[in-house]
């Protein structure tokens, strides 16, 4: 059984009751406790901060060079949170109400609630570490609108929001390092998750340089790795970003939630050839001034400034006008696809729509529009060798982020006990769909305001010998990762990971992509079944294990994408809806919108890995506070 562990009480008392109930540990106490960080992101990093700074003995493991180059770096466009600013009708019921919306009703009211919640908190604190926060004329922190919100209460610093949350929770970190109370790791990747007597007490990690295996133990273990869309091969994620940790902690029994819920971003550079290794993100705030249009008439070859209003269709705001431009992730994403389908692309491709700011241009003036987007233009223009100002951008939708991840409760720990996970690598606030600039508010929610008071509670309340390396456990996993590595270097073949996984990621996105049938989610089992037979016996790793080897890793990390993929499209086949970023075509309106079924599928799709294969458990989704609804922008 499934059991999430949500507090009674009303809605909006649930947290604060918890906060309340949990087991505190004591000063003094803390000292003798340890906890593994696997991770340097927001999540990661502000976690390993706060509860360094409470006194835990903290390892921390990256395997970038250093914790700052996490990818969390890379969000651009902003941070939510109900500070209400603006006074134009925000709270912290209102935000939960837009997220849970957002994500088709399929998310925890109580964890979304939470999130809302303490939003607030956020700000204050990345205020007080120096983060440099876009601000008003008389120097009050200024906001904007992001999709799905009739309101403005994202934060910014530019399209840098990412990188200057990243810096202030590397800052945090870095202090406890200096203080001596973390030891951190770096160019360590985790390989396997370490269980005495059914809880997680450790990790094994390689040393990317040395290729040294070796293994830490700890009375708890935090994982804080990100997301998975780089099955998908092209993506917006940095390169490096892959589900390893995520889903070795499966294999040893932690369940995998939603695996089939990704997020498609409608404002990425266009794939521009066969060749390409990753696309671009644009940031959603572009699509506060910017404009989406596509010619009326299909075969429309002029020039964009050459077309007139009168032949141009601003469809967002045609099909939902109460939100226009604004409307969420996947929305956006499903009408641009279909105005590309109906003939109306734009580009060489045609596979590209429009986003303009003439007429933003025109109303604020060019010096305003750089001020808030200066360096979205500037790296525009490096990609493309397009001038922004001067024509209009070229998008397209994009992998961008997953929803699912491993299964946590209220308390972000996952079945496995002592294992918590936190940010993208869980499942718990987003449902179906992600609303911009979320993920941030996740990551530091997580990892400032919510684990650490989980960690301690799980401390308090849990008995447990110290953890030794010598232990079985540990040498069996030690044992483990050496004899995966020695099968990679054995092979010999004559294809790279990179190729391999190309094919991988062409597969997943035909057929588990923008939309996904019963025909096509089988045949693309089918043939990551054989792709996985092909991987093993003609994959090429040169070189040796105990040295830097850098297609080695990636041959680790292909391996686990080749197992999530077909989890992935035997997610999507079982759940027989549409809803949030999942559009089965079997199951939508005539307009080609999501068509939900409450009835049956009102859950949480819990995988476990068996001998046997993947086991289906469901954890029903309860609506207390806010019905299910049709999820209307128009």
């Amino acid at each position: 059984m499934l059991e999430s562990h949500l507090p009674s009480g009303p809605l909006e008392k649930k947290w604060d009751l918890r906060k309340f109930e949990n087991k505190l540990v004591n000063p003094a106490n803390r000292r003798k406790h340890s906890v593994i960080v696997v991770g340097t992101g927001l999540a990661g990093a502000s976690v390993a901060a706060t509860i360094a700074e409470q006194g835990y003995r903290v390892k921390v493991f990256t395997y970038h060079e250093s914790p700052r180059r996490a990818h969390s770096i890379a969000a651009q466009g902003g941070i939510n949170a109900a500070k209400n600013y603006q006074n134009d009708g925000d709270s912290a019921y209102r935000l939960f109400y837009d997220t849970l919306k957002g994500g088709d009703f399929r998310a925890r009211e109580a964890n979304v609630y939470r999130l809302a919640q303490v939003s607030v908190n956020i700000i204050d604190q990345c205020v007080a570490q120096g983060v440099p926060f876009a601000r008003e004329y008389g120097g009050m922190l200024t906001n904007r609108s992001f999709g799905g919100a009739q309101v403005s209460r994202t934060f910014y610093a530019r399209g840098q929001t990412g990188q200057q949350l990243l810096l202030g929770a590397y800052s945090a970190l870095m202090r406890q390092v200096g203080e001596r109370t973390i030891d951190l790791h770096v160019r360590s990747e985790m390989l396997d998750l370490v269980l005495v007597n059914g809880r997680a007490r450790g990790v094994v990690v390689r040393d990317l340089v040395t290729g040294e295996i070796e293994s830490h133990s700890a009375d708890a273990v935090v994982l804080a790795t990100g997301g998975y869309a780089n099955v998908f091969f092209l993506s917006t994620n940095a390169k490096y970003s892959n589900c390893t940790a995520s889903w070795r902690a499966y294999k040893r029994g932690a369940y995998m939630a939603n695996p089939c819920y990704t997020q498609i971003h409608p404002t990425c550079i266009p794939v521009s050839g066969d060749y390409q290794s990753k696309l671009t993100l644009m940031s959603e705030s572009l699509r506060n001034d910017g404009r989406v249009w596509v010619p009326k008439k299909a075969g429309d070859t002029r020039n964009p400034a050459e077309i007139g209003d009168e032949d141009r269709d601003y469809f967002l705001e045609r099909m939902y006008p109460a939100f226009g431009n604004l409307v969420p992730r996947d929305v956006a994403s499903r009408a641009a696809k279909r105005m590309c389908d109906e003939g109306r692309g734009v580009g060489q491709t045609k596979l590209s729509v429009y986003l303009d700011f003439r007429d933003a241009i025109t109303r604020l003036g060019e010096q305003e529009v750089a001020e808030k987007y200066g360096n979205l233009f500037q790296m525009y223009e490096k990609i493309t060798d397009e001038n922004p100002y001067k024509v209009p951008m070229r998008i397209y939708p994009a992998v961008h982020y997953v929803m699912g991840g491993l299964w946590v409760d209220y308390n972000l720990m996952s079945n496995v006990p002592g294992l918590f996970v936190l940010g993208e690598a869980n499942f718990s606030d987003h449902g179906a769909n992600r609303l911009g600039a979320s993920a941030l508010m996740q990551g530091l929610a997580d990892g400032y305001f919510i684990a650490p008071y989980s960690l301690g509670n799980y401390l308090g309340s849990t008995k447990m010998e110290p953890a030794k390396d010598s232990d079985p456990a540990f040498q069996e996993a030690l044992a483990n990762v050496q004899g995966q590595v020695k099968q990679l270097l054995s092979i010999k073949g004559n294809q790279s990971a990179d190729v391999l996984h190309r094919r991988l990621g062409k597969i997943m996105w035909e057929y588990c992509g923008m939309a996904r049938n019963e025909a096509g989610l089988k045949k693309a089992m089918g043939e990551i079944r054989k792709l996985r037979e092909e991987f093993w016996s003609t994959l090429s790793v040169p070189g040796e294990g105990a040295q830097l080897n850098s297609e080695l890793e990636k041959a680790g990390r292909m391996a686990d994408f080749l197992e999530l993929g077909e989890l992935m499209c035997l997610d999507a086949l079982e759940r027989k809806e549409s809803c949030g970023g999942h559009l089965r075509e079997e199951y939508q309106t005539e307009e080609g919108e999501t068509l939900r079924d409450d009835a049956n599928f009102s859950h949480v799709a819990a995988w476990e890995g068996t001998a046997q294969g993947p086991k289906l458990h469901k954890e029903g989704l309860q609506f207390e506070y806010l019905k299910p609804g049709s999820r209307n922008y128009k």
